[in-house]
């Protein structure tokens, strides 16, 4: 898998050789670099390989890690991720927003009311807490996003860019098989070797208490524990989603209400 392989594809037709003349380095040294057999690659040339293959900064950003792989410590396999409780209370206050925290491998680990009112993690075993496994796994996703196909392109291009982050996590791994396996769609994305960052963004929802939403959202890795992203979603004020996003959380304060669909 070389290094042309990471990322978007900007330059159509760019050969090995091509790259390696217009980076500056030999065809040898190239190809060793891909390899990953050559020496500590520099700064300067993985920035020439970026801007010749015309790279955005989240791909270089990926380049220089999966060039030069820093080591980690392997965590403990059955340690969970936890959420400290001034995150939780924080999840609490944001009543009229739905919002979620998802750590390792795109695993949710809170939420608030409204949030699960959106998505029924509260229903679900902590296995299936897993926004890869509902977008793959879960054929009512599909109906639940009308832009299914983007959805899960997002999705495989941070997972991909987690899994350069944390190149030892074997749970992460055993993901990427399951999915692999059980999902063509998942095989044919992650083949694909898109990178992304989950920065912010617009979700269309379908949801069969509220109807169709429209949903902005961002996302914010948390200070002091940089695995952990607070994920928010908002509804324009005086818009038909906000008004719908209003009697969702109407239904979900309400127990006669919630056994209804």
């Amino acid at each position: 898998m070389g290094l042309t392989a990471y990322g978007r594809r900007r330059v159509p037709g760019l050969r090995r050789e091509e790259v390696a003349q217009l980076a500056g380095v030999s065809v040898d040294y190239y190809i060793r670099l891909e390899q990953n057999r050559g020496p500590s690659v520099s700064d300067a040339v993985l920035d020439a390989i970026a801007r010749v293959l015309r790279l955005d900064e989240t791909e270089h950003a990926y380049l220089r890690t999966v060039a030069r792989p820093r080591p980690r410590p392997r965590t403990d396999k059955s340690a969970a991720q936890r959420v400290r409780p001034g995150l939780r209370l924080l999840l609490d206050t944001l009543d009229r927003a739905p919002a979620f925290v998802f750590g390792r491998r795109m695993e949710v680990l809170a939420w608030n009311a409204l949030g699960d009112a959106l998505n029924g993690w509260s229903r679900m075993t902590p296995a299936e807490r897993s926004v890869p496994r509902q977008v793959f796994l879960d054929d009512p996703s599909r109906q639940c996003y009308p832009e299914w196909e983007a959805v899960a392109a997002e999705t495989v291009a941070y997972l991909r860019l987690d899994a350069a982050r944390c190149p030892a996590d074997t749970e992460l791994c055993a993901l990427v098989g399951e999915l692999s396996v059980r999902s063509e769609a998942f095989r044919r994305l992650w083949a694909d070797h898109q990178v992304k960052e989950k920065t912010h963004g617009v979700k269309r929802i379908i949801h069969p208490v509220a109807g169709e939403l429209i949903l902005p959202y961002e996302t914010m890795t948390l200070p002091g524990d940089p695995e952990q992203i607070l994920v928010v979603y908002m509804a324009e004020p005086g818009s038909e989603s906000a008004e719908r996003l209003a009697l969702l959380g109407s239904w979900a304060a309400s127990p006669a209400e919630r056994g209804a669909p």
